[in-house]
């Protein structure tokens, strides 16, 4: 070990009380939590990974290795637990003063430091060294290890292998909301979400300006979707509802008429105000009927209370759970009956009209997403192409309503039609990206 390793002298012996030994654990743990603090900002990246490989690798990756790495006598009386949650800590503590520094290439050097070849070559005559083994390779078959290989995953990688790989930034919205994960793990969660939404948004914006271009044919920049061409008709539909009667325009309506209205006249209006203007009357009549049911008996106590801005945001949490999870494990009725029938664009803009009267219920919508994805991970892409379908669908309706986004439809050449949806080939999307709040800079130039 080098001169700055970590030291620990604490011996744990066993007649020592469950309650001071628990405590001699924690202050044991802040100790290395504070050692890799202090380095990962003092010292060169390369130090810092021999340092941690000292710390928890050197001594289990030899086959006759006869003393145990100091840091794992913090927990051999106690808890394979507490070992656990100590190196993860401490590895997101790298992880995200890298990712802020923009040392990626570092991460996938730490993640590499744990393939390691002899674990499960037992040590002679030496049981404490087992056990060490077998905790560390138990972290490295868990799904945690699982999720910080994907902050060492290069962008264009991430959406490789699984299919549910394409929507890894949901999953990252349930790990950055997670209490149960130290805080560390909590930021470079938020950071690489932020990196992977803003990827997709300029992809699609220059898929839109290049596939429209008249050298589109020679130059083809990347559909960040996999709809292949029908990316293109679906924006071009979904921003024909801009407008006079933009899902804005009616969202900024619904939110002042019902001010001052009780929990059961909100019910009723939130019902007429999903369903407006959703085209098959067959599919709204059942929808309707089955939403009101489950909407009517959610808090039915407070019908009569004036809605406050908390009761507000717990009813459209509500209305959320009611289109995606109930539970948290597996899909809403309403989910499966929109879905299995063909209507994921519906179910998309019932949960982008939510949205729109509650800002704040974004999060709980994405968490909500992640659950649905957990839940159909299980299944090979081949049974799940309408949830795939759905997904697409909804990372660019919600990419063109993004709030550093904007998009506008205008018509090149004249038809016949009354209707522009019957020829949307006559219109181009032009796509602004917000430099900030007073400066944009066009992304079709």
């Amino acid at each position: 070990m080098t001169t700055n390793s970590l030291s620990i002298s604490q011996e744990y012996p066993h007649s020592i009380t469950s309650k001071r030994r628990r405590l001699n654990v924690q202050i044991a743990q802040e100790e290395v939590y504070t050692f890799f603090i202090k380095i990962v900002n003092t010292m060169s990246p390369d130090d810092v990974l021999r340092e941690f490989k000292a710390v928890f690798i050197d001594g289990l990756d030899l086959q006759y290795s006869h003393s145990i790495p100091r840091v794992y006598k913090i927990f051999l009386n106690d808890k394979e637990q507490d070992f656990y949650n100590t190196i993860k800590r401490c590895v997101y503590i790298l992880i995200n003063t890298w990712k802020t520094s923009r040392k990626d290439k570092y991460i996938q050097n730490l993640v590499n430091l744990f393939a390691i070849k002899n674990l499960k070559v037992k040590a002679n005559n030496f049981p404490a060294i087992n056990i060490c083994k077998s905790w560390l390779e138990n972290f490295i078959n868990s799904k945690d290890y699982q999720q910080i290989k994907l902050f060492a995953a290069k962008h264009d990688e991430l959406s490789k292998g699984h299919w549910t790989n394409r929507y890894t930034s949901y999953l990252l919205v349930a790990q950055s909301v997670n209490e149960n994960n130290p805080r560390e793990q909590q930021e470079a969660a938020r950071k690489l979400y932020k990196q992977i939404k803003d990827k997709f948004k300029f992809e699609l914006a220059m898929y839109i300006a290049r596939s429209q271009s008249a050298v589109s044919s020679t130059i083809r920049y990347k559909n960040p979707s996999v709809l292949g061409d029908n990316a293109l008709r679906l924006i071009k539909a979904i921003i024909l509802k801009k407008g006079a009667f933009s899902h804005e325009n009616i969202a900024n309506i619904f939110i002042k008429q019902t001010q001052g209205k009780t929990l059961e006249q909100f019910k009723a209006s939130i019902e007429k105000y999903l369903f407006f203007s959703v085209d098959n009357q067959e599919l709204v009549k059942t929808l309707r009927q089955q939403f009101a049911e489950i909407l009517s008996l959610w808090k039915k106590d407070y019908n009569q209370e004036i809605i406050t801005k908390e009761l507000f945001l717990r009813a459209c949490n509500r209305v959320i759970d009611c289109f995606t999870t109930e539970n948290g494990k597996e899909p809403s009725l309403l989910f499966i009956l929109l879905l299995t029938q063909g209507h994921s664009l519906t179910l998309v803009i019932i949960l982008l009209k939510t949205i729109l009267i509650s800002r704040n219920s974004r999060r709980h919508l994405e968490i909500k997403i992640a659950h649905l994805i957990g839940y159909y991970e299980k299944y090979p892409e081949d049974e799940c192409k309408w949830v795939i379908n759905f997904m697409e669908i909804f990372n660019i309706t919600f990419a063109i309503y993004a709030e550093n986004v904007e998009y506008n439809l205008i018509k090149m050449e004249e038809d016949e039609s009354s209707n522009p949806q019957l020829n949307l080939d006559a219109y181009r999307v032009f796509s602004q990206m917000k430099v900030d709040r007073q400066k944009r800079v066009s992304s079709d130039s």
